[in-house]
């Protein structure tokens, strides 16, 4: 052991003589305690909720040599107590996060290709979802422009279940191909973004042929930000087609904040996501998805929309005030949300339902223990209406509220440069 560390110093000694290098290793341990008594759903009548711990455990390693950048990330995710502790294998056993290499052909133009997270302005189609234990990356090719007040990314993917030597059926619950656009550039104190994203998705038809509709999202993002005031705006549409069935839906939203002392932060806003009346009878898909989105940051950290669930039903209206207040190592965050459905929900007696679903409060607060610790937690709850029960079913009446409490700890373990 002790020859092969000085080998491998020898061997870092002659390349570093030649070109100059950067090693940086660190790790993540992030368990996070949650009571769910009514999470993503109404808690249904007769049942209880239930508490849990998760974890994630990451070893991220940052390599830099002149042109060449290269990262790979090792993660582990778990539930305490998913295999028992004489256990001989893992559950979820070791996964690749991150494994992509970029090089910088000029200043100004870069490749990258591998494993890699796609994340654009506020993440709401493209995002890295970190709050969920596993997050989220794609195998794909980005290639960049980039120079003082410009950036130009586009880039593409095509996803197999395995090497075939035949035709097979795309099996996973991801897209079989993806391409995407995404142009920035600032004004001043303006930012303004346009996204292209096109995703295809593999079915088989009524001959058992394999087919790949495209269905396609695009719009612009506009941020304003100076020291008083943070503010921005979207809009997205979305076309095409999926399982054969046309698309035709929308996304639109605002947020305002103002600084108002250098502790307090006042903020309002409102997103709209279409949807389709729940007797329209059309195949047309009315109802947008925000696909790659991180969508737990949006609509109430309860989850009720939009992450894993709520798809192709009858949208969302929210409307929601954030407060914030930071004070030394505490960071506070209030933000009540008030719930309406974008369309019109009729039962199947006809009867026509008021849109109001409900309202949700979250508290948060976050504490930097130390450099390398925070601790962070919240609670929420939930106060559904009759409709939110015909949607979700579960029991309104039911105290539906969820906890949480998280520990991270992100220690660089290494680094090296020459």
């Amino acid at each position: 052991m002790k020859k092969i560390k000085i080998i491998l110093l020898i061997v870092l000694g002659i390349n570093a003589s030649i070109e100059a290098q950067e090693l940086d290793v660190n790790l993540q341990i992030r368990p996070r305690f949650e009571y769910r008594n009514g999470y993503k759903t109404l808690l249904p009548e007769g049942q209880e909720g239930t508490s849990q711990i998760s974890q994630r455990s990451r070893l991220n390693f940052n390599y830099k040599q002149d042109e060449l950048t290269v990262k790979l990330t090792f993660q582990n995710t778990r539930t305490w107590g998913d295999v028992a502790p004489n256990t001989v294998a893992d559950k979820n056993g070791v996964a690749v996060f991150e494994a992509w290499a970029q090089y910088n052909f000029t200043e100004k133009w870069s490749a990258k290709i591998g494993r890699q997270v796609l994340s654009y302005d506020n993440q709401r189609i493209l995002g890295e979802q970190d709050w969920g234990q596993q997050a989220q990356s794609h195998d794909a090719l980005t290639v960049s422009f980039r120079q003082e007040k410009q950036q130009l990314d586009f880039g593409g993917a095509y996803n197999s279940t395995a090497e075939n030597v035949l035709q097979t059926p795309y099996t996973v619950a991801n897209y079989k191909a993806l391409q995407y656009a995404w142009y920035h550039t600032q004004f001043s104190d303006l930012g303004l973004s346009f996204l292209v994203l096109n995703t295809g998705y593999e079915y088989a038809n009524a001959d058992a042929k394999l087919l790949v509709d495209y269905k396609q999202t695009f719009g612009p993002y506009l941020a304003y930000k100076t020291s008083k005031i943070d503010s921005n705006f979207w809009a997205y549409g979305q076309t095409g087609k999926s399982t054969n069935l046309q698309v035709s839906a929308w996304n639109a939203g605002a947020n305002f904040g103002y600084q108002i002392t250098a502790s307090f932060k006042a903020g309002l806003g409102y997103e709209f996501l279409s949807g389709k009346n729940t007797n329209d009878g059309s195949s047309v898909i009315k109802s947008f998805n925000p696909i790659f989105g991180t969508n737990h940051g949006f609509n109430g950290y309860m989850d009720y929309f939009y992450v894993g669930n709520h798809l192709n039903n009858v949208g969302l209206q929210d409307a929601f005030i954030k407060l914030n207040y930071n004070a030394n190592k505490w960071q506070f965050a209030l933000i009540p949300h008030a719930f309406l459905a974008a369309a019109d929900v009729v039962t199947p007696l006809n009867e026509k339902l008021d849109s109001y679903l409900g309202t949700e409060i979250d508290a948060t607060f976050a504490y930097n223990f130390k450099k390398d610790i925070t601790v962070s937690g919240g609670y929420s709850q939930m106060f559904g209406s009759h409709t939110l029960e015909f949607i979700k079913n579960g029991d309104a009446g039911h105290t539906n509220n969820w906890a949480w409490l998280m520990i991270s700890v992100n220690p660089k373990i290494f680094s090296w440069k020459k």
